[in-house]
């Protein structure tokens, strides 16, 4: 019988293989830790986890540089239902204004888990974006930024957004950050899951 630290476990090594599987281009395995009706939510995506891996796809095999550090971890497991919180940093390297850069973005891997047939795997993530910055990546160099469109963007996310505007990327605003209400949204929709909610954005 599955014990709640057997769960917790499960879920971690989801969350972990996501980075992995999903950095390393491993496109097969990295289908297996979605749902079928699985949802991704980036700054430049959100969709169906299913569209999310092609796009992802297309862009590693075309020389998108983006990669996942993952740190902390917490899960609230309830039954069948679990709520992941984890630690992490987006990395991506880019032209950014004819410089080579790169960005980091701090934040946590929000994600909606469910136990289906035995086996967890998310619903939902939604990532929250808590601070970035952006280097060149030869130091002596410098990048003269627009500043309008700079804060265009939240501060939790804009050095990213930049970036990725630059690249050709439509960007989403108003995604959660470290405080405010998009993120206390979320944590309600969050708290409602856990308790049973038919879908994973109700509250």
């Amino acid at each position: 019988m599955s014990t709640l630290s057997d769960a917790k476990r499960e879920i971690r090594e989801v969350v972990e293989n996501w980075a992995v599987w999903r950095d390393a281009g491993d496109w097969n395995r990295f289908a297996t830790v979605w749902h079928d009706d699985g949802y991704m939510t980036a700054t430049w995506f959100q969709g169906p986890a299913k569209e999310f891996i092609e796009v992802s796809r297309k862009g590693f095999e075309s020389g998108v540089n983006i990669l996942h550090l993952l740190g902390g971890f917490s899960t609230d497991v309830l039954g069948d239902r679990a709520i992941a919180q984890t630690k992490m940093t987006i990395l991506q390297r880019g032209i950014v204004e004819g410089v080579e850069v790169d960005v980091s973005c701090v934040g946590r891997f929000y994600d909606f888990f469910e136990r289906r047939d035995g086996e967890w795997r998310i619903v939902r993530r939604q990532p929250i974006y808590e601070k970035d910055f952006m280097i060149p990546v030869a130091p002596a160099e410098y990048v003269p930024l627009d500043a309008e469109l700079l804060h265009r963007f939240p501060q939790g996310y804009r050095h990213l957004a930049y970036l990725q505007t630059r690249a050709g990327f439509e960007i989403k605003p108003g995604l959660p950050g470290l405080t405010g209400e998009a993120v206390e949204e979320l944590y309600a929709q969050g708290t409602a899951w856990l308790g049973g909610s038919t879908s994973a954005w109700a509250h």
